[in-house]
């Protein structure tokens, strides 16, 4: 079976397959100050729930927008699974060109999630992670990485109008039925939340212009999907494994190699 790993700003999302099945998906907390000794024992303790034993892992591979957690990551799969994880990054083959001026400045999620939405969903398209921050990448027909743009995620946005203010409270990020409210919450749920939703239409159909693509599909994943997707009428599909799948992807294409 194959280990794969996902570690953003906020969580590390991982998942197991068996094949192209994917047979179980844990997150965990990014903690920074983690020893590899105390992931590895939280991981084990997940393996151990499901009855699965570790030796069953053949394989393991990771992408990482965290450097400072990187070492203790690879160190952890040396020592509890006896393998060195595969990471996404320079020298691993993808097969996606990338137009970017400094292809080396690509984070490795956009990278992942590139793969899979070209692969599993075909081009032109365009793929939201909606993460810490939320990022958009553009596909052409030929599956080549046009580009795209990153703007602050939905969580971080709210997170910086409460802490930026004096008197404004912390509010739970729900759809409002209304877009004039009555409330300082009811407000501020409408302010934030439709602004978002006008930001990824807006988004979106300037990409799709600019790409000369007005059909271009529109492929959404993170944990904040779903809440955009119904309000803004410009997302397609939404996959929230897509970035761990597009990890199994990339393993598959450098083992063939």
């Amino acid at each position: 079976m194959l280990f794969t790993l996902d570690i953003g700003n906020t969580n590390i999302k991982t998942g197991l397959f068996d094949g192209a099945e994917m047979v179980h998906y844990w997150r965990l907390s990014t903690t920074r100050k983690y020893t590899s000794d105390e992931m590895g024992v939280m991981i084990t303790q997940l393996f151990d729930h499901e009855k699965i034993e570790r030796r069953q892992v053949t394989g393991i591979i990771m992408s990482s927008v965290v450097p400072t957690v990187n070492f203790t990551v690879e160190h952890m799969c040396r020592d509890y699974f006896g393998i060195d994880p595969m990471t996404v990054g320079p020298g691993v083959k993808t097969g996606i060109d990338i137009k970017y001026d400094n292809p080396r400045e690509i984070g490795s999620d956009r990278i992942c999630n590139a793969v899979s939405a070209y692969t599993l969903y075909g081009g032109p398209c365009i793929y939201i992670d909606f993460g810490t921050a939320t990022t958009f990448g553009a596909l052409d027909e030929n599956g080549a990485l046009l580009g795209g743009c990153i703007c602050p995620g939905l969580k971080l946005t709210s997170e910086a109008l409460v802490s930026g203010t004096a008197k404004l409270p912390h509010f739970e990020l729900v759809m409002p039925e209304r877009v004039i409210g009555k409330t300082t919450v009811a407000n501020l749920q409408s302010g934030v939340i439709n602004g978002y939703v006008g930001q990824v239409i807006y988004l979106v159909n300037e990409m799709r212009r600019e790409m000369g693509c007005p059909n271009a599909q529109v492929i959404a994943t993170g944990g904040m999907a779903r809440l955009i997707a119904g309000k803004s009428g410009v997302i397609d599909h939404i996959d929230g494994l897509l970035t761990l799948k597009g990890l199994r992807l990339i393993y598959e294409k450098n083992m063939k190699a």
